[in-house]
């Protein structure tokens, strides 16, 4: 008699912002994995036309700054699926925003509450669960924006630099549970989010692509990836660079639009 071969169980994997961009290459890239999908979003018709390419998944339209909405989801899905392999925190939101115009200060707060405060929404319901269990993985989508203030993106810089360091005040939490916290800073992504930039974006990458090499990222449990790599390397070059020399390249770069 042969022996028998033991299949890798299929992943259980939670996206938020699955409905469109890096979310949806990455909702897509698990799917052809077999994995059991969670996916969370604001906007109904493109999280439902997804649904229609993803008939197994679990969709659930719901905004990740309610805490109260994601406790919600948190419980109809572990209900159904038990705790997930895998939380890919996603969702964000990017605007250009200047501190002189008091119109831009409920943009400001639109953005910390999305990107920063809606991560740990979308990771607390889940958090002692992965520990109980001592395994998973909790991964948040940061941004090399997160290096340096940019001129005209002080709210997403400043959202990202916060998820930065709350990632990594999680991961030392977590540290000795068996839970993974794992920060991706990507560069430059084929996105809604960057259609309308109006300055050159080097090495930027698809959404399939970037989609592609953060999974391996993830499989990996490398804990902290800049992508591509290319990127790490203008970005740790930019948080070297003293101030007065950072103030003059960028003072006069070009400015997300408003």
């Amino acid at each position: 008699m042969g022996s028998e071969v033991d299949h890798p169980m299929p992943l259980t994997v939670l996206i938020s912002g699955a409905s469109s961009g890096l979310g949806r290459a990455l909702a897509l890239h698990y799917a052809r994995q077999g994995a059991t999908l969670g996916l969370i979003a604001r906007r109904r018709e493109l999280l439902q036309e997804l649904a229609q390419e993803l008939p197994g998944a679990a969709v659930y339209v719901a905004d990740v700054r309610d805490a109260t909405a994601m406790q919600a989801v948190a419980q109809d899905f572990m209900h159904h699926h038990g705790h997930p392999d895998i939380v890919i925190a996603n969702a964000g939101i990017s605007r250009g925003t200047l501190t002189e115009y008091a119109e831009d200060s409920e943009v400001f707060a639109d953005i910390l509450a999305t990107n920063v405060n809606g991560m740990l929404n979308i990771f607390q319901p889940f958090v002692v669960a992965m520990r109980t269990a001592g395994h998973g993985s909790l991964v948040g989508i940061a941004s090399v924006a997160g290096y340096r203030g940019l001129p005209g993106g002080g709210a997403y810089s400043a959202s990202k630099a916060a998820t930065i360091a709350y990632l990594e005040s999680l991961r030392v939490e977590m540290h000795g549970s068996g839970v993974s916290v794992i920060t991706i800073c990507p560069g430059y992504i084929v996105t809604p989010m960057t259609a309308n930039n109006p300055f050159y974006m080097p090495f930027i990458l698809s959404a399939e692509v970037m989609a592609e090499k953060i999974v391996r990222t993830i499989e990996r449990k490398k804990l902290y990836a800049v992508i591509p790599w290319q990127m790490a390397i203008v970005a740790r070059v930019l948080r070297l660079l003293p101030n007065f020399l950072y103030d003059r390249l960028f003072a006069k770069a070009p400015r997300k639009p408003r």
